[in-house]
């Protein structure tokens, strides 16, 4: 077995450090946009004035950088190469999503609102698999340059993990779909063209057929934006969002009738496996930033970094890290040997271990730096904030542990989800 990382997948690392120091470094500084990542960083990227919205100089300040990093061939790694990619594998995500979050905070990758100059656009990546031609010839494009995108309304204000007893509904009308109901945290409503709407158009609550996604225009009449949830973690793009009797063509059927559910599962185990490179990535920074402190720090006349009480602590997260990317690497390259949903039980291991894992970093590098650590001068308590979400968002740790339950006691099997045909 080998653990090196491909070489060619190493030359790539490489490359992307000298374009962040050469270019989106530079940028960073530029103009005070470092106001988006210094102690001023919550303030700055929030528009108090308009209900708590992302200020709009912060988002075209990442539009900007993901323009940069798409011209210097980067952004698009994880595409088809037919739309400018490299065809990018669930090891190579993994191992740079890990890499560009170790490197801590700044223009380069800010998960707050999933930013990376190395793209995971989930849209698109749907678009091509489950889009109709008409679809593709209206989206396509616009998804890869970033110019148009939607949101995904699944989660209803009373049902969260449990998508299958959803209460919207579509109910079809001559040619037409008329859809009523309700969804909450829809990230990114703000901006999106459309919603991708889940809703029950057959069957019976708790079937996970007979769920249709649909693709909604923002500006149809009977949709509205009730309000922006404010969260723990500002600025907030995350709707509540209504349907009264709004009316969409047959064509805005996304996927197939009846198989939305199925849709929306379709990448979740990749949309996880890289959500947890990505906590490891922020919890390793949090581990190399204590201990680089603790060997600078001399109270009482003698670093810190000489005190087993700090010692300890910091050995037993390294210990953590090292373990947790063994099983990262090991299950993002079974994916892509076996499938999606071949270590679906693993994949689950890997999120739920690596968010609780970078919160309890973040959480030690606080306490390593004392004040500082605690201050907004560092950058670990933005980083607590947003990986803490990560803990309850796209399947808490309680339903992955659930999850993992199922493959082990034999209730569920390592495939893919009727009618989802994998990669």
């Amino acid at each position: 077995m080998d653990f090196e990382i491909p070489k060619e997948l190493q030359e790539l690392l490489d490359r992307l450090d000298r374009f962040i120091a050469e270019v989106i470094e530079p940028l960073e500084q530029q103009d005070d946009n470092v106001r988006f990542f210094d102690h001023r960083r919550e303030d700055a990227r929030t528009d108090w004035d308009r209900g708590g919205l992302p200020n709009e100089e912060w988002e075209a300040l990442l539009h900007r950088a993901k323009r940069l990093a798409d011209e210097a061939g980067f952004y698009r790694y994880p595409f088809p190469r037919a739309y400018g990619g490299m065809d990018g594998t669930n090891l190579g995500m993994a191992i740079i999503r890990e890499h560009l979050a170790a490197r801590g905070l700044g223009l380069h990758n800010d998960l707050q609102n999933e930013h990376s100059i190395v793209g995971n656009n989930v849209g698109l990546l749907l678009m091509l698999h489950y889009g109709s031609d008409e679809q593709k010839r209206e989206w396509v494009d616009d998804l890869a340059n970033g110019r148009r995108g939607f949101a995904f309304g699944i989660t209803e204000p009373a049902h969260g993990s449990d998508a299958t007893h959803m209460e919207t509904r579509a109910v079809r009308d001559g040619s037409d779909w008329v859809i009523d109901g309700e969804k909450t945290w829809n990230t990114g409503i703000h901006k999106a063209d459309c919603d991708l709407v889940l809703a029950r158009t057959h069957g019976q609550a708790g079937d996970a057929e007979g769920i249709t996604a649909f693709l909604v225009p923002m500006k149809a009449e009977g949709l509205r934006i009730e309000e922006m949830l404010w969260t723990f973690n500002m600025p907030t793009d995350h709707g509540r969002v209504s349907f009264n009797g709004v009316r969409v063509p047959e064509s805005s059927i996304f996927g197939g009738e009846g198989r939305g559910l199925q849709v929306a599962q379709h990448f979740f185990n990749e949309n996880r496996i890289r959500q947890a490179a990505s906590s490891l990535g922020a919890a390793q920074y949090c581990v190399n930033e204590s201990v680089r402190y603790a060997l600078e720090r001399k109270p009482f006349g003698k670093p810190l970094a000489q005190n087993q009480a700090i010692q300890f602590p910091l050995v037993e997260l390294q210990a953590q890290c090292e373990m947790l990317r063994a099983l990262i690497h090991k299950t993002a390259w079974q994916m892509d040997e076996h499938g999606a949903f071949s270590v679906s039980d693993k994949v689950s291991i890997c999120n739920y271990q690596a968010n609780r894992l970078c919160c309890e970093a973040a959480d030690r590098a606080m306490q390593v730096h004392g004040g500082l650590g605690y201050s907004r001068h560092k950058p670990f308590e933005h980083i607590y904030r947003h990986h803490r979400r990560y803990r309850i968002t796209e399947g808490s740790e309680e339903i992955q542990m659930r999850r993992v339950a199922g493959y082990l006691f034999g209730y569920m099997k390592q495939r893919a989800p009727k009618g989802v045909q994998e990669r």
